[in-house]
């Protein structure tokens, strides 16, 4: 736990992934990659960098239908 702590603050601070992976003694850095895919922040940091062509920005908010769906998918019929 405290390796991985140690990492995802590296991470959110700025630190190449690269050096994470020397101090860590990972064998690849794509070993360091998962600490990359648990960092929803930082996903969402890229996302705020990025501009994307005629599409709004925000999260999804489902509506109630589909989750009733959801909840209970064979309630409609719509699974079988």
């Amino acid at each position: 736990m405290l390796r991985h702590t140690t990492a995802m603050e590296l991470l959110q601070a700025g630190v190449d992934r690269a050096v994470i992976a020397l101090w860590l003694g990972h064998g690849s850095v794509e070993t360091t990659q998962i600490y990359l895919d648990a960092n929803l922040a930082l996903k969402e940091d890229a996302l705020k960098k990025t501009s994307p062509v005629n599409a709004t920005v925000g999260r999804f908010k489902p509506d109630d239908q589909l989750l009733s769906f959801l909840r209970n998918p064979y309630e409609d019929g719509l699974c079988r």
